[in-house]
């Protein structure tokens, strides 16, 4: 982790609780959270004020890229996208000028349409990333999870 984490795609605030659980330990950083449905964003705040972890969220209403350019996360050791494929891409490249050296990109369900395009930005070795792919099971069937670390 590093002093800022975004997640793309907070939806209820499981992510988002973990996030700001491993930022409290640190003891520095905070957590930017997005999400599209402000049903589903209320509902999230209302998990991570029953966590005790509130004070290191920032939870924004609306279009991730939206949200993000309006207010510029700064110096990201973390990326976790989990929202709509096809907008990962833009939002990496949104994010990208103010990711540390090292950052890790975090990137749920790439095999699912809307993704191809960031997975291969991703694998191209002309744009600085490692990656590697994980598979994580859940509802009884497996789910890549993409992890790229920035390298510059």
């Amino acid at each position: 982790m590093s002093p800022r984490s975004a997640l793309a795609g907070g939806r209820y605030g499981i992510s988002t609780i973990h996030l700001a659980a491993a930022v409290r330990r640190r003891g520095e950083g905070r957590v930017i959270s997005t999400e599209l449905v402000a049903r589903k964003a209320a509902r999230a705040r209302c998990h991570l004020a029953d966590a005790q972890l509130a004070d290191l969220v920032d939870v924004r209403v609306g279009d991730a890229l939206a949200t993000l350019a309006a207010d510029p996360p700064r110096r990201m050791g973390m990326v976790l996208l989990d929202g709509a494929k096809r907008q990962y891409l833009p939002l990496l490249r949104q994010l990208e000028p103010d990711l540390l050296p090292g950052a890790l990109i975090v990137a749920d369900n790439t095999a699912m349409a809307g993704a191809a395009d960031f997975v291969e930005y991703l694998q191209g070795s002309a744009n600085g990333y490692a990656t590697s792919t994980l598979y994580i099971r859940a509802l009884d069937d497996y789910h890549p999870l993409l992890l790229a670390t920035l390298l510059r």
